[in-house]
């Protein structure tokens, strides 16, 4: 019989391998779709399809820079409907970034109505607001109508599209560009205009410079919202070598004069693409929590511009290092990526240097030029065609007047007449129509059934300018016949002959421009000349708004050098409620506590001081004490200055002292000596000192002073041994410090051997024990019975 599991072991049936082919191939369609089409910009005209379509479709709807404005929702619905099969949210929204300010270096949409702002805020819906294009996105469309770009069929195939835009500038670097793709992404930053056009018109002189030498003429991004670069130049140049890099960022401030000593912080330019209302917060909170205990107070004074003011603490305050704190904690610093990700030819998705993608851009001017050159001249060489026409038509005017007034085939006649002959000849105007002698006499008549097309008439098909031959082509007879008769002047052809030796001389020099490159990088020069001139630096708002700076790293300040030394005293309850008092109050004076709480740390301490507190879970916690609540009321739970769990409470509360060691143990017995330098946390969430297996807990935390180590346990019996037997180490679970047979350990210290251990007995006297021989013996041992008179609750002090 057969088994059933060998029906498992068989391989998989045909089927399956063409299905997973079938979607790894459909799946590359889609990830080659995103690439191509939706996430990665165009290296000539730096735009994405989505925002090609939308200047497209609103140079079809002519909204030019000089005309009136459209209803938002009617451009959004034309992109949609005629180029861009997608959501119209989404039309909608790269409409309104194009118009944004704080996000285009160089606006290409003019908008009119709310289309949100730098603190974030939304746009306001399409009904709501109105559009048409600027003159900068007129110049990126300049040449569409001669043939400069390549057309293709628009998603149903009912209209055409350009496949890019002509592109009189440098786009992609001029604005940026962002997007995420299948497997890969953009991030380009804005640059400057004018040092764009520099850096090409360098590499048109030099076509074999170094991305290093491009950096003399571009420095770096020109942020739209300013802001201040200091990235050491050795990374920008890197950055633009290899395409990837990054530049950080800083707000521009300045400190603003009060009086009487007192001062301002004003931040007047943040960040690119950091949003203000959000900063806003963001410093709002590090004020909540003292994260940054030299600020006071922020305000947020803008109107038209940016304005935000920083308060310090203190007049003494270095506004320097109040600045780098607040760079090391907001965004007031950001670390903008660069991941130069372009289609550089339309289709190939590549990571570009920066002379990569001038390159990409300079030579397809070179094609838009050519491509606009041939069309001219074929413009030129239409019009010079009719030219010729209707300067015969003038030398021949009465003939022309006759076949026109009384032949039944006028254009068929005109074709056919031997105008060379017809002009050596003294030809006199017929007086009547029995006068006039047709050119088509004893022409057979089927033969001129198609003489109105070029093709039927023997010769009309040939090359222009068949004045020489003395034939008329189809489209010279075609103008004749549609002239005015207000033409008809003597001055009108001396016009045509003017006219027509200017076109052949334009003729003669765009036939100089095609074949000669170096004429065609001098024009490409002299356009990209003419652009800096209008949108340059000299133009407005064409100045460089994001300057540069040394990075002025701010060394980390001690807390005590920030913070006004005064003397306080740090009270914390049994129930974890802690305050400090201003300054060294009597530790055995009387305080309010909340009703079934009382005191259990008090201590006196110093506004520069830090805490340390160990939980029972193990971890330790530090707290400045300069971010203590006051003294008035109870003060506040400690958890909400740091993430101690509500099931772990607190071992002990402690000053720091850098360099000083602490004695850490478990309810098990097992400890170590852990230096408080490493023991000190920077964040809420503290530090785990101790490991610890539950049901296990952290029992002791102490400050080490002595050479001897003093342990009880819950039994009553008490074991000395020498400090060092104790291993020290920054977190771990410790060594066996007292052996138990039932119970754990309850208390441990360390003390001088020579000054002997002391304790308090019940009745409250201090007592010393020198001699503790009889307690003294191995780690890890049982010890003896404690002595008389210790504690009834098994601790050392």
């Amino acid at each position: 019989m057969d088994d059933p599991r060998d029906d498992a072991k068989e391989p998989l049936p045909p089927a399956a391998e063409p299905l997973r082919r079938a979607l790894g191939e459909r799946y590359l369609t889609y990830a080659l779709s995103t690439i191509m089409h939706r996430a990665l910009p165009d290296a000539r005209d730096g735009l994405k399809p989505v925002q090609r379509r939308i200047l497209y479709a609103m140079r079809e709807l002519r909204l030019g820079s000089g005309g009136a404005f459209r209803k938002s929702a009617k451009i959004a619905g034309d992109v949609m409907g005629n180029y861009h099969p997608h959501g119209d949210a989404a039309i909608y929204d790269a409409m309104a970034r194009l118009a944004q300010d704080f996000v285009m270096r160089y606006r290409l949409v003019d908008g009119q109505g709310n289309f949100g702002n730098i603190d974030g805020d939304s746009p306001a819906a399409s009904r709501y607001t109105e559009a048409r294009m600027t003159v900068l996105a007129e110049a990126l469309m300049e040449g569409l109508a001669e043939d400069a770009v390549d057309y293709r069929d628009n998603y149903d195939g009912t209209l055409r599209e350009p496949a890019v835009l002509p592109a009189a500038f440098p786009n992609l670097l001029a604005n940026g560009a962002s997007g995420i793709a299948v497997g890969m992404a953009t991030n380009i930053p804005p640059h400057n205009l004018g040092e764009l056009i520099d850096a090409c018109l360098h590499l048109i002189k030099t076509p074999e410079a170094r991305d290093d030498t491009l950096l003399n003429y571009i420095p770096g991004p020109d942020f739209p919202t300013g802001g201040v670069i200091v990235e050491p130049r050795e990374s920008i140049a890197e950055a633009y070598r290899t395409g990837r890099g990054a530049f950080r960022l800083r707000a521009r401030w300045e400190r603003e004069d009060l009086g009487r000593g007192q001062w301002q912080i004003v931040v007047t330019e943040i960040p690119y693409q950091v949003q203000k209302s959000k900063l806003i917060e963001k410093i709002a909170e590090l004020i909540q929590t003292r994260k940054v205990p030299l600020l006071a107070d922020i305000r947020d004074e803008s109107a038209g511009d940016v304005r935000i003011v920083l308060e310090p603490r203190s007049r003494n305050v270095d506004p320097d290092v109040l600045m780098g704190l607040l760079y090391r904690n907001s965004d007031l610093e950001v670390r903008f990526p660069l991941n130069m990700n372009v289609l550089i030819d339309g289709v190939t998705p590549r990571v570009c240097s920066l002379r990569d993608v001038l390159r990409a851009f300079l030579d397809h001017r070179r094609e838009v030029l050519l491509r606009r050159s041939r069309h001219r001249l074929g413009k030129i060489d239409h019009r010079l065609e009719v030219l010729e026409g209707f300067i015969l038509a003038f030398l021949n005017l009465d003939r022309v007047i006759d076949i026109i007034r009384y032949d039944d085939a006028p254009k068929a006649a005109l074709m056919y007449e031997d105008w060379s002959r017809a002009h050596q000849a003294t030809i006199t105007r017929a007086t009547s129509e029995a006068d006039y002698v047709s050119p088509l006499a004893g022409v057979d008549p089927g033969s001129l059934e198609a003489v109105p097309d070029a093709e039927a008439v023997p010769g009309a098909e040939e090359a222009p300018r068949r004045y020489d031959e003395g034939k008329l082509s189809d489209v010279q007879a075609e103008a004749i016949l549609n002239m005015r008769l207000r033409s008809l002047r003597r001055l009108e052809e001396m016009e045509l002959i003017a006219e027509r030796d200017r076109l052949m001389e334009e003729r003669a020099e765009l036939e100089d421009l095609l074949d000669d490159e170096g004429l065609q990088w001098k024009r490409i020069a002299e356009e990209l000349r003419e652009v800096k001139k209008n949108f340059g630096a000299g133009a407005e708002g064409g100045a460089r708004r994001t300057g540069f700076a040394e990075a002025g790293e701010v060394e980390e300040v001690p807390l005590e050098a920030m913070i006004e030394r005064e003397p306080v005293t740090v009270v914390c309850s049994q129930m974890g409620w802690i305050r400090a008092l201003s300054g060294h109050v009597a530790l055995d004076r009387e305080l309010k506590y909340k009703d079934g709480d009382g005191p259990r740390f008090i201590f006196h301490a110093e506004t520069t001081d830090r805490l340390i507190l160990m939980g029972t879970n193990g971890r330790a916690y530090t707290l400045s004490v300069a971010n203590l609540p006051g003294g008035r009321g109870m003060g506040e739970p400690v958890r909400l200055s740091v993430d101690l769990p509500n099931e772990a409470g607190i071992v002990t509360l402690l000053i720091h002292r850098p360099g000083g060691k602490l004695l850490v143990a478990s309810s098990t017995g097992d400890g170590f000596i852990a230096p408080e330098d490493e023991v000190v946390a920077q964040t809420r969430a503290g530090k785990q000192v101790l490991n610890l297996r539950a049901p296990a807990v952290a029992k002791v935390a102490r400050r080490v002073a002595g050479d001897m180590v003093a342990v009880v346990g819950e039994n009553r019996k008490m074991l000395v041994f020498p400090l060092s037997e104790l291993p020290e180490m920054g977190r771990g679970k410790g060594v066996r410090l007292q052996k138990y047979k039932d119970g754990g350990l309850s208390d441990a210290t360390t003390f001088e051997a020579a000054q002997g251990l002391a304790w308090k007995d019940p009745a409250g006297r201090t007592r010393s024990e020198t001699d503790l021989s009889e307690w003294q013996g191995a780690r890890a041992s049982a010890g003896r019975m404690a002595p008389r008179g210790f504690p009834r609750d098994n601790r050392f002090a």
